[in-house]
C-alpha cells in the first residue's frame, strides 16, 4: 500500500480517486474507468481530502457498499472531499452517503431491489446526456432516499425510489443503481459523461501502461530469485506464466501444474500439450490424494468468542466436508502445501524462490481480501486467496502481477503478449475444479420458512389463479411489483401452467453486496417451456422471495411431489466420476455446436437431490441430478442465463439434456435461469 493510503500506485497526471465502501463491483467501477483510457487511483473509503487536494485528482467516485448510511459504524467519508471543488458520483451507498451528508434522510423501506430494473432518467442532466429517458440499470438495495437533500433535485426515479440525485452547479451527482456493471446498458454512457464533460479528464491511459508498470513491478519484487509458478491451463494461469516470461525470461521460472483430482475429463493431459506448443515445460504434481484427505484450521466465530480471539478448529477430511466455504479454504490451503513440498523435492530453499499464481481482482473481491476492499462482504473464498496465501503474502512470497485485472483485460493482455485465441478465449475453470461444483449435504436444508417459501414460490407461479381464487396472501406479491410488473405476471402464469418446487439444498448468491446461502427453487411445467417468460419470472422471484436465491427449470414431467430428503454426496470418487461425464458431454456438444463463443461460461453442477420417487414405496434416495448453468457476460461480476432458442440453439441444449439423462445415476436435468445477481456464477 503507498503511503498516501491509496491501494494502487498512480502512473499518470489524468487520474480519478476512487474511494471503496466495499462494494462487490467496487472494482468495475475502476475497471470501466480504465476501458475510458483514464486512470483510477483506489483508496479507503475515509481517506483525508488533504490527500486528494494535494496530490491534484481531477474527480472523485464514491463505491457502494454492504453497509447502511444509518448503522452507527458506518463507513464514511472525510465530509471536507465535498468542499474540494471536483467533480463528485456516488454510486448506491455512495449516493445514500451524498444525500446525508448535505442534509437528506436515509431510510430501509420494505421492499429491496435486486435485479434488472426499468429507471425514468432526466436527459437534461448533463450525467445523462444523449441518452432515452428509459434505462434498464441494476439496482441491488434495501436502504432508500426518502427526502432529497434542499440543493439537490432528482434525476432518477424507479417507480417511487429515488434512483438518481444531482446539484449541476457543484458538480455532484448520485446514482442508486450501478453504471459499472453489464446490466445496466447506458452505463459505459454516463461514466464517459462524468470523466469526460463533466470533470475534464483526459484518455492517456493505456493497457501498454499496465503491462510495462506490471513487468517493471515483477523484476524489483523478484530480482534474481526463482519463481515457482502455479499453471492450472486457464485463462489466468497462462497469461500469469507468459507475463512472468516476458519479464524474466524462462530460466527463472520452475512452471508447475498441480493435479488435484477435480479437474475435467483428460484436462491434465490438455493442459501439458496446450503449455508446451507456449515453450513452458510444466511438471505436473500428482496430489489427489492429498487434496481428499486434506484438513485446514478453520475459524469460529460465537457470540462468546466477540470480545476475544476468535477459536480454531482443525477440519474435517475435504472428502467428508459439505460447508462450501470450508471446501475452497482446504483446496487453497492445500495448494500451498503441496508447492512447498515440490520445493523440497526440486531442492529449491524456501528463502530463494517465490510463488506465483494468476490472482484477478474478482477473486480478491469476493474473499473479501484487504488487497482489494476494506469493507466488503465476503461472497466465497477462493483458493488463491486462503488463509495460508495470506500468510505468505505477508511475507512477501507470493508474486501476482494479474491482481489489478478483470477477466477481459487479462485476455486483451494475453492478446498482446502473442498469445493464441483458443488460450486466452478458454472458457473459465475454476481453481478448486468440479470440487466447488458438487453440492455436499448429508441432511435436507428445511428450515421453518421452508413452507413458507414454498407458499411464496406458489403465489409467483401460479399468480393468475390465485388472483381468481383472492388468496389471503395475494397482496405479499402485490406489494413487491409495480402496476406493469402485476400485469405483466398475470399475463405469463395465465398461459403458461407452472409447478413451484423448493428444493430442501442451499446455494451461495449476492444481495446488496452482501453473500446469500439461500434456497434453491425448481419450477416445471406439463407444456414445453417459453423460455423469455421464464428467465422474467425467475429474475422477480429473488426479489419478493428473499429466501430464494436461485431459481431452475427441471426438465422432464411436472413435478408432483414435494422434495423433503436428499442423496447424502460427499467428494467421493463414483459421485466425481458421475459430474466429469455430465460435464464432458455438455461441453463436447456446446463445442461441436459450435456456439462455445456465444457464452462466457458454462458450469455443470451437480445437486443430491433424486426426483420422481413414488412416497407410497418409501424407495431411498440414491440418484442425484445435474444443472446446466450457462453464462453470459463482459466483466465476470454481473451477467444472465443465455436464453435457450435465442442465445443457444434450442436443439444444442436438448442435445445436452438428452446426453445427460443418459449419464448413469442422474436423476434429472436442470437449467439454471438466475442472473448475478442474485445469484453468483458458481453455486458455491
Amino acid at each position: 500500500m503507498a503511503t498516501n493510503g491509496a491501494l494502487d500506485k498512480p502512473l499518470t497526471s489524468e487520474r480519478v480517486a476512487f474511494l471503496d465502501a466495499g462494494a462487490q463491483y467496487g472494482q468495475v467501477i475502476d475497471r470501466r474507468i480504465r476501458e475510458l483510457s483514464c486512470e483510477s487511483v483506489i483508496f479507503p473509503l475515509g481517506v483525508s481530502a488533504e490527500v486528494l487536494k494535494q496530490e491534484k485528482y481531477k474527480a472523485i467516485i464514491i463505491s457502494g457498499g454492504p453497509g447502511s448510511v444509518n448503522s452507527p459504524d458506518a463507513p464514511t467519508c472525510d465530509p471536507n472531499i465535498f468542499r474540494l471543488g471536483l467533480p463528485i458520483l456516488g454510486i448506491c451507498y455512495g449516493m445514500q452517503i451524498i444525500n446525508k451528508e448535505f442534509g437528506g434522510t436515509v431510510v430501509k423501506k420494505n421492499v429491496r431491489e435486486d435485479g434488472q430494473f426499468t429507471v425514468d432518467i432526466d436527459p437534461k442532466a448533463l450525467l445523462f446526456k444523449g441518452l432515452s429517458n428509459v434505462q434498464n440499470v441494476l439496482l441491488t438495495h434495501g436502504d432508500s432516499v426518502e427526502e432529497v437533500a434542499d440543493s439537490f433535485s432528482i434525476i432518477a426515479q424507479s417507480g417511487s425510489i429515488v434512483a438518481g440525485i444531482g446539484n449541476e452547479k457543484l458538480r455532484i451527482y448520485g446514482l442508486q443503481f450501478h453504471p459499472e456493471v453489464d446490466l445496466t446498458d447506458c452505463g459505459k454512457h454516463i461514466f464517459k459523461n462524468f470523466l469526460y464533460d463533466i470533470s475534464g479528464v483526459r484518455p492517456v491511459y493505456t493497457m501498454r501502461n499496465r503491462e510495462e508498470y506490471c513487468i517493471a513491478e515483477i523484476r524489483k519484487a523478484v530480482g534474481n530469485m526463482k519463481v515457482l509458478v502455479l499453471l492450472s491451463g486457464g485463462v489466468d494461469s497462462t497469461v500469469c506464466a507468459a507475463l512472468l516470461t516476458r519479464a524474466l525470461g524462462p530460466d527463472q521460472l520452475v512452471p508447475i501444474h498441480i493435479d488435484n483430482g477435480f479437474l475435467r475429463k483428460s484436462e491434465v493431459n490438455l493442459v501439458e500439450r496446450s503449455l508446451l506448443k507456449l515453450g513452458l515445460s510444466v511438471k505436473v504434481i500428482r496430489a489427489a490424494p492429498a487434496f481428499y484427505e486434506g484438513v485446514t484450521d478453520i475459524v469460529i466465530h460465537t457470540r462468546e468468542s466477540r470480545d476475544k480471539l476468535p477459536r480454531k478448529v482443525l477440519s474435517r477430511p475435504l472428502c467428508q466436508t459439505v460447508n462450501p466455504e470450508e471446501k475452497r479454504k482446504i483446496i487453497g490451503d492445500t495448494f500451498m502445501r503441496v508447492a512447498n513440498d515440490v520445493m523440497g523435492d526440486l531442492n529449491l530453499r524456501q528463502e530463494e524462490i517465490l510463488i506465483a499464481q494468476g490472482t484477478l481482482r474478482p477473486d480478491l473481491i469476493e474473499s473479501a481480501s484487504s488487497l482489494a476492499s476494506g469493507h466488503a462482504d465476503a461472497i466465497k473464498t477462493h483458493h488463491n486467496d486462503s488463509e495460508l496465501v495470506r500468510e505468505l503474502r505477508i511475507q512477501g512470497k507470493v508474486v501476482e502481477p494479474l491482481k489489478d485485472f478483470h477477466k477481459d483485460e487479462v485476455r486483451l493482455l494475453g492478446k498482446d503478449l502473442g498469445l493464441a485465441e483458443e488460450y486466452v478465449m478458454r472458457h473459465p475453470f475454476p481453481g478448486p475444479g468440479l470440487a466447488i461444483r458438487v453440492i455436499c449435504a448429508e441432511d435436507p436444508y428445511i428450515e421453518r420458512d421452508f413452507v413458507e417459501t414454498q407458499l411464496m414460490a406458489k403465489l409467483i407461479t401460479e399468480y393468475a389463479i390465485m388472483v381468481q381464487k383472492r388468496h389471503s396472501h395475494i397482496g405479499r406479491v402485490d406489494n413487491g411489483l409495480s402496476e406493469p410488473e402485476r400485469r405483466t405476471l398475470l399475463n405469463f402464469t395465465s398461459r403458461n401452467q407452472l409447478t413451484a418446487t423448493v428444493l430442501p439444498i442451499r446455494s451461495v448468491g449476492v444481495q446488496g453486496d452482501r453473500r446469500t446461502y439461500n434456497y434453491v427453487l425448481g419450477i416445471s411445467s406439463k407444456n414445453p417451456p417459453n423460455w423469455t417468460d421464464l428467465i422474467w419470472v425467475a429474475r422477480i422471484i429473488p426479489r419478493l422471495c428473499h429466501s430464494i436465491n436461485r431459481v431452475c427449470y427441471i426438465f422432464g414431467d411436472v413435478v408432483k411431489e414435494a422434495i423433503g430428503d436428499i442423496t447424502p454426496t460427499h467428494l467421493t470418487p463414483v459421485v466425481l466420476s458421475t459430474l466429469r461425464e455430465a460435464d464432458y458431454q455438455a461441453n463436447k456438444i456446446l463445442s461441436q455446436s459450435g456456439c462455445m463463443s456465444r457464452i462466457a461460461q458454462m458450469p455443470i453442477v451437480m445437486i443430491p437431490i433424486h426426483f420422481d420417487r413414488d412416497p407410497i414405496s418409501r424407495l431411498p434416495s440414491c440418484q442425484r441430478s445435474i444443472v446446466i448453468r450457462t453464462f453470459i457476460t463482459n466483466d465476470f461480476m454481473t451477467g444472465v442465463p443465455a436464453i435457450p432458442g435465442k442465445d443457444l440453439p434450442l436443439e444444442v441444449v436438448n442435445q445436452m439434456v438428452a446426453e445427460i439423462a443418459n449419464v448413469r445415476g442422474v436423476s434429472r436435468v436442470l437449467y439454471d435461469l438466475t442472473a448475478k445477481p442474485p445469484g453468483t456464477t458458481e453455486w458455491e
